[in-house]
């Protein structure tokens, strides 16, 4: 049986690629409607533009947080020189941990940075406020860096029985 964490982010991991699917299609056929409008119509959405760009960022952010839970966000392989044919999980640990305090640290930016924009109290598109559809970037860093904390634990704690260092290399 899983830990509750990893049916957790299972299921959140289900929502973002739904999340994504919507959004994108909106993306699109919003977009399309503007070309549409414009050529054919000599007119369009005041607010397609904008939408169009807030609904990029969130297509952005939300893959960004799925990458990373599936593994597949950029790297930096800076301790791969310390990687061995037994596949040592500290190298692994160190690198996850960097990325969650970086993470970390980009969350808090993100979070200061809507604090601002709620103080200007612009608006994006009809009155929502600019900071609502910014929300999503420390959301999803905050996210990506909760997940690289959960790898850290991983690399340490629930490693693959044939990476155990007191073991052979697996092989029955």
């Amino acid at each position: 049986m899983k830990p509750s964490w990893h049916q957790l982010d299972a299921f959140i991991g289900r929502l973002e690629k739904g999340l994504i699917v919507i959004l994108l299609s909106l993306m699109v056929l919003l977009a399309f409607t503007q070309i549409i409008m414009r050529n054919f119509f000599s007119s369009g959405l005041s607010w397609g533009e904008p939408l169009v760009r807030y609904l990029v960022l969130w297509v952005g952010f939300t893959g960004a947080a799925l990458a990373t839970k599936e593994g597949k966000h950029i790297t930096i392989e800076l301790f791969s020189v310390w990687k061995s044919k037994k596949a040592h999980p500290l190298p692994t640990a160190i690198s996850h941990l960097f990325s969650a305090i970086v993470c970390g640290l980009l969350t808090l930016a993100a979070f200061k940075f809507l604090l601002f924009e709620a103080q200007m109290g612009s608006a994006a598109f009809f009155s929502v406020p600019v900071w609502v559809p910014e929300s999503i970037i420390p959301l999803t860093f905050g996210l990506m860096s909760v997940r690289y904390l959960v790898k850290v634990l991983a690399a340490v704690v629930d490693r693959p029985a044939g990476n155990h260092p007191n073991s052979a290399r697996g092989d029955s």
